[in-house]
């Protein structure tokens, strides 16, 4: 198994059609304890218990710096370690640039890029002390691209944030033995996304994938495996697409 006694904390992971879910699983038949860290109407505790008794479900809000630090707390409590980290937890909003507000641009920065600084310092001391970890973290091709399907520029933003964050801290804890990498989904059938898009739209942006189909959220957790996973040993700072050839550098 490529994650035998690891343990993943999984950020966003309890919806049930989401990549953090669909990651959680797939970490778990790997041989991971998993913990599902999401908002509490969200039911984290639920989504574990669906992936096994060994697994751990904790409520906080990646906004908030003293909930990270304390479900960290906790998970090392529980498992007395912490291996991987999958900042997954996001938001998006469909607006155009003249009618994003304060209020918006905070909210999506927050949850994105804020949420992903907060629980990346809330596991990296557990990580220079074991001398090891791989933290990968959820950008988006419309940080790459210059805008994406659904989301603002805001959005973009803020996903091109997290690709500038997780190189500078990939530089700054190489040192330690911490792998800290993005993954940058294209179009995926989630949730999100699910009936926004209509049949004709969908076909011009067919056309535009060379695989031909919108992703499923086992497209993501396969990427994010391999980088959370010994396979990518020698990958740090890696952007790793995973569009269907959407954007083909």
């Amino acid at each position: 198994m490529l994650l035998a006694d690891r343990v993943a904390i999984i950020t966003g992971g309890a919806g049930p059609n989401g990549l953090g879910f669909a990651t959680a699983r797939m970490m778990a038949a790997q041989g991971a304890r998993i913990v599902i860290l999401d908002l509490e109407g969200a039911n984290p505790a639920g989504a574990a218990a669906e992936l096994g008794p060994q697994h751990m479900g904790v409520v906080a809000d990646v906004t908030d710096k003293a909930q990270c630090d304390a479900a960290v707390r906790a998970v090392v409590a529980q498992f007395g370690r912490v291996d991987i980290l999958f900042n997954n937890a996001g938001i998006t909003q469909p607006r155009k640039t003249l009618d994003i507000s304060g209020d918006d641009f905070e909210a999506v920065l927050d949850v994105n890029l804020r949420g992903t600084l907060y629980m990346s310092q809330a596991v990296l001391p557990t990580m220079q002390q074991q001398k090891s970890g791989a933290i990968v973290c959820t950008s988006s091709v419309s940080a790459q691209r210059g805008g994406g399907i659904l989301g603002g520029p805001h959005y973009s933003a803020a996903k091109a944030g997290i690709l500038g964050l997780a190189r500078a801290m990939a530089r700054e804890f190489g040192g330690y033995g911490i792998r800290i990498n993005c993954v940058t989904p294209g179009l995926i059938a989630t949730d999100i996304n699910r009936g926004l898009i209509p049949d004709d739209r969908m076909g011009a942006i067919l056309e535009q994938i060379p695989l031909n189909r919108i992703g499923n959220p086992n497209d993501v957790a396969g990427a994010v495996v391999f980088l959370a996973s010994d396979l990518a040993g020698y990958c740090t700072g890696v952007t790793l697409d995973v569009n269907g050839g959407m954007l083909i550098h």
